[in-house]
Parts: C-alpha cells; structure tokens; sequence
C-alpha cells in the first residue's frame, strides 16, 4: 500500500474532524457526550475558518482515507530576541490511527511542518511532547526548553 503526505484541504475537514476527536480521546481519556457534542459542531468551522492560512495540517493517506496528521499553528506577536521574525509555530495533534503506527508516518509529518515551518519564516517552532511522542521529535531536531520562565495558565 503506497501512502502519500500532502497538505490537507477543505474537503477534508469532516476527516480532520474526526481525528482531532480521536487524538483529544487518547489524550485526555473520557471525555463527556456534551463535551464530544460540542467539538463535532464547533470544530468543523474552526478549521473552515483557519486552514492553510494559521493553521496547516499535513495528512498522511492511504487509497482512500487519512491515517494520520499532524497541525501546525502559526501566530504571529511582537518580535523578541527569541523570535527574531515575530512568527512562531506550534505542533499541535500528531496522530496516527492506532492500526498504522511504528511504520514512519509520523516522522515524515513532522517533516513536511518543519519545511512549511521553513517557507514561512517562522523563528521556531514549539510543541508539547508526551511520553511516546518524545523520542520522535528529538530525532527530527527539537531540543528540550530550559528557561527561566515558568510555563502558567488560568483557566477562565
């Protein structure tokens, strides 16, 4: 079976639904019908609204379906010393359905949003690795960040 990886489009967004679901699923575990409910009719015009202009999702697919993705959001703030251009990306989603891994897919995704990454100047890009993700993306080149600043949030 051959795979290609191409950029995703707006005829795919029912897919990319799906496996931003799915991704989320893993992830976080049980997650309420509400909840669920709530992303299966917001996330279709999320992406409408921001695919291939701050948010780029390459695909990897077989014959006739996607296996995996990964996201690539960009934004763009006032430049700093640490990012010379004001535009910064993260990685966002990296999933392969659990029925295709160990077999490069992810690998040649991170690939194709480090290039994107590239021909969109940004001054990095960052990303939040799990555990199984890790050694992945050290080997495709992302250091571990120590900083003097505290990563924080509130939860509005």
């Amino acid at each position: 079976m051959s795979v290609c990886i191409e950029k995703a489009s707006e005829y795919e967004i029912e897919e990319l639904t799906k496996l931003r679901i799915a991704y989320l699923q893993e992830d976080f575990g049980n997650i309420s019908e509400q909840d669920l409910h709530c992303m299966e009719e917001t996330l279709p015009q999320y992406f409408k609204n921001h695919l291939n202009r701050d948010l780029f999702v390459y695909v990897a697919r077989d014959a006739d379906r996607i296996i995996a993705c990964a996201f690539l959001w960009v934004v763009e703030k006032p430049m700093s010393p640490a990012f010379l251009t004001g535009r910064t990306g993260t990685v966002l989603n990296v999933y392969t359905n659990p029925e295709h891994r160990k077999k490069g897919y992810a690998r040649q995704l991170m690939y194709a949003l480090l290039s994107e990454a590239k021909e969109r100047n940004l001054s990095v890009v960052e990303l939040k690795a799990t555990e199984d993700g890790y050694h992945l993306y050290k080997s495709v080149g992302f250091e571990d960040v120590v900083s003097k600043y505290h990563t924080m949030r509130f939860e509005v």
